[in-house]
């Protein structure tokens, strides 16, 4: 019995099964590679789902984090403030495009910054309504649950959920569904189920992590804006996961030059450390009252640490650019591949930046989902060596997530053993 395989008898006795897991046990890792307990290496295309923008244990992160650990490691910010925080605070309000002056909060995970955005966005407008997107994911909370747009795993078994969320249309050129309509089904739900004077806000995803990476159109982003300013809605644009550098800009919503009014973020942001934040414009987080915002751990002094280092590091390192420049080589390849004779279940290749995907379809007439195909290429991708996830509703898409730090070499033998994934699925089920 390897290490591995004896883990995982005592993961299963241990852990609760709703805790899902690969069967891959990590015990090192250096920048997009990973080792697991058995010693077999693995290239990294997942990055802790978006985390480790930087790489695993940058340089200059650990030696921030070393240095915090010296200090202290936890007084509560509302006990005994520090000025790590206040420093974060201001670099993100400086670079958060709401084209205003901003105001930032600090908690640990996306989904307590999606919920902070909305109670901040309700305490401003007083009014209860949010509007997500289908397709959407926002997190595990109650909350979270009810705002995201994908029921299996996320919703199933869950409910019931919070009031007053609505979902509308997200635009999908691949499966037929414009702009026009989607701004349609919006209007339709204004008409049919919700006065648009009772919503909060829309809150959504320039490009939807678990939804599949749909890129949300240009056009669709400056017209929600448009009806938003009509009704008096704020726009929260959910960056947990495009955020950080990922998609060639620091925030997904810059490569539509609309405008959000608050900004959750949380995933590349420390560097593998715990952190979130929700930055916006100062009048709308000022919003809400003196102690009703925070907790216990938000902004713990490490993960901030860690956080003002990888803003350091993304300047430094010009990862905005490289994350460009990763995609585009990413793309190139499955773009070729999908050119290929007996590639044709490859049904569509998106993305922006390094935030790249392919869909997998039985034929690209019918577009009719392979989640069975998915399922076989990450798989043989493991046994190869590469770290792989899946996403999409209809669980048929692959997506690319590696570090922005990932060296050239590391990413062709990557981008190699991808395509050697693909093709061995291809011929086990032609």
């Amino acid at each position: 019995m390897t290490i591995a395989e004896s883990l995982q008898a005592r993961q299963k006795a241990a852990v609760a099964p709703g805790v899902g897991t690969r069967a891959i046990f990590a015990d090192r890792a250096e920048n997009a590679e990973l080792w697991d307990v058995d010693g077999k290496r693995y290239i990294d295309f997942a990055s802790g789902i978006a985390v480790n923008n930087t790489g695993h244990r940058h340089p200059k992160v650990m030696q921030a984090v070393q240095e915090q650990a010296l200090r202290f490691t936890h007084t509560c910010f509302h006990v005994a403030p520090y000025e790590g925080y206040v420093r974060l605070a201001e670099r993100l309000n400086a670079i958060a495009p709401t084209g205003a002056e901003n105001r930032t909060m600090l908690v640990s995970t996306g989904a307590e910054a999606v919920e902070n955005a909305v109670k901040i966005a309700r305490a401003y407008t007083k009014r209860s309504g949010i509007i997500a997107f289908s397709g959407a994911f926002h997190g595990r909370t109650m909350l979270g649950m009810a705002l995201t747009g994908k029921v299996a795993p996320y919703k199933k078994n869950f409910g019931p959920f919070p009031a007053e969320i609505y979902h509308a249309p997200f635009p999908n050129d691949y499966l037929g569904l414009s702009v026009d309509q989607a701004i349609e089904g919006l209007e339709r739900l204004f008409t049919s189920d919700v006065d648009p004077e009772r919503i909060a806000a829309f809150i959504i995803e320039p490009v939807q992590g678990e939804g599949g990476f749909n890129v949300a159109p240009k056009e669709f982003l400056v017209r929600l804006r448009e009806i938003a300013d009509r009704h008096g809605i704020l726009m929260i644009a959910d960056e947990v996961q495009a955020g950080m550098a990922r998609t060639g800009k620091m925030f997904g919503f810059e490569h539509s030059g609309v405008k959000p009014d608050l900004v959750t973020m949380a995933k590349g942001l420390a560097g593998g450390f715990p952190l979130s934040a929700v930055t916006g414009r100062a009048e709308v987080m000022s919003a809400a009252h003196p102690g009703g915002l925070g907790g216990t751990y938000g902004g713990n002094p490490l993960a901030v640490a860690a956080a003002n280092a990888v803003l350091d590091v993304i300047e430094e390192e010009k990862l905005c650019e490289r994350a460009a420049k990763v995609g585009a080589r990413m793309t190139a390849r499955l773009t070729a591949l999908a050119e290929r004779q007996g590639m044709e279940r490859i049904g569509d290749v998106r993305g922006l930046g390094a935030m790249v995907a392919f869909e997998l379809v039985e034929d690209r007439q019918s577009k009719k989902a392979a989640p069975e195909i998915t399922g076989r290429i990450v798989a043989e991708a493991e046994q190869r060596g590469l770290i792989l996830l899946s996403c999409g509703t209809r669980a048929n898409v692959v997506r690319l997530l590696a570090p922005l730090t990932i060296g050239e070499d590391t990413l062709e033998e990557g981008l190699d053993i991808l395509e050697a994934s693909i093709e061995a699925a291809f011929s086990a089920v032609a």
